[in-house]
């Protein structure tokens, strides 16, 4: 539940990838589940979740509780139509992901919009998956391309493959530096987070490294962990298809020779993880950052940072490792 207690929560809040506003107020003004939250609901269940709140009206920056007078209405529509299976393929909502509440002695209403399972995806509106399927990007609702809607579809069958036990793997095929490195960024944008008091084993199953299977009671290292955190031999024992690949050429042009180059060569550990910082690095080295402050800490990165860092994450998780080509 979102730490909101008076409109300064609000504004601190802000819009984001994770949270929207939205007025629910309808032509009367007493109250309606507007049309533009299911392009929200889908976005978001096909990201990463948020909260959506009806109740407030945003201009420019700025956020005023013009309230719900008819909160309860407002909550049935939301639930009638998500268990619409002509508007809303699947519904995620429970009880628990809506909340009233009272600011300015008015009633708004806090939507917890949780992210969908891969086997889930994807969330799609109108029985039209290849138009009606939405992403959130930044503070926006992206419709999805039809390759990202069948990569979704493709993602189904594709996560039982991830998570499945391997045999013969153990922590000896984890890169630790590599573990530790991940350790240490939890630290820093969680600092509170329970996982930082595990040790490396328990951490590793704690984000699905390690799971047992309840079904065989098998147990083990899983194709996700082996693939994020582990050493190379491991990796090619594990998928023999693995290949991730950067490149950085004068032109967009294939035929041009590439000027700077990273892929496994023996020098580092060659998991997804590792690749991932080393070409994060690569891309942002020479963007500039302007000062400025923000609620009186220095930023250290601007939109394109944004941009570039969910661009390089989206690439990763959405590609098939155990394909015939080449991550790049």
């Amino acid at each position: 539940m979102l730490p909101i207690n008076d409109l300064i929560d609000i504004q601190t809040l802000s819009e984001s990838a994770e949270l929207e506003f939205k007025l629910a107020q309808g032509q009367d003004g007493k109250g309606k589940l507007p049309d533009d939250f299911w392009p929200t609901y889908s976005a978001m269940a096909n990201s990463r979740g948020g909260y959506v709140i009806l109740g407030v009206r945003e201009k420019k920056g700025n956020f005023k509780v013009a309230g719900i007078q008819n909160v309860d209405v407002v909550k049935k529509q939301l639930f009638d139509i998500a268990n619409n299976k002509k508007k809303v393929n699947i519904n995620l909502f429970s009880d628990q992901h809506v909340h009233t509440l009272t600011l300015d002695d008015k009633a708004i209403l806090v939507v917890e919009v949780p992210a969908a399972r891969r086997e889930q995806k994807p969330i799609f509106l109108n029985n039209q998956p290849m138009t009606e399927t939405y992403v959130r990007l930044h503070e926006g609702d992206c419709r999805c391309s039809e390759e990202q809607v069948r990569r979704m579809m493709a993602e189904q069958v594709e996560d039982s493959r991830d998570s499945r036990v391997l045999q013969n793997f153990d922590m000896s095929d984890i890169n630790i530096e590599s573990l530790q490195a991940y350790r240490r960024l939890l630290s820093v944008s969680k600092p509170g987070h329970p996982s930082l008091e595990l040790d490396n084993f328990d951490l590793l199953r704690s984000i699905g490294g390690w799971r047992k299977d309840r079904q065989t009671g098998q147990e083990g290292m899983t194709l996700a962990g082996i693939l994020m955190f582990g050493n190379w031999e491991a990796i090619q024992d594990a998928a023999p298809n693995y290949f991730v690949d950067y490149q950085e050429r004068p032109e967009a042009k294939t035929e041009r020779r590439w000027v700077d180059r990273l892929c496994p060569d023996g020098t580092w550990s060659g998991n997804i993880f590792d690749f991932y910082r080393r070409t994060y690095r690569k891309l942002t080295e020479d963007l500039k950052v302007p000062f400025e402050l923000k609620d009186g800490i220095r930023q250290d990165g601007t939109q394109v940072h944004v941009a570039l860092r969910e661009a390089l994450v989206n690439t990763l998780v959405h590609a098939d490792y155990t394909g015939r080509f080449v991550v790049a």
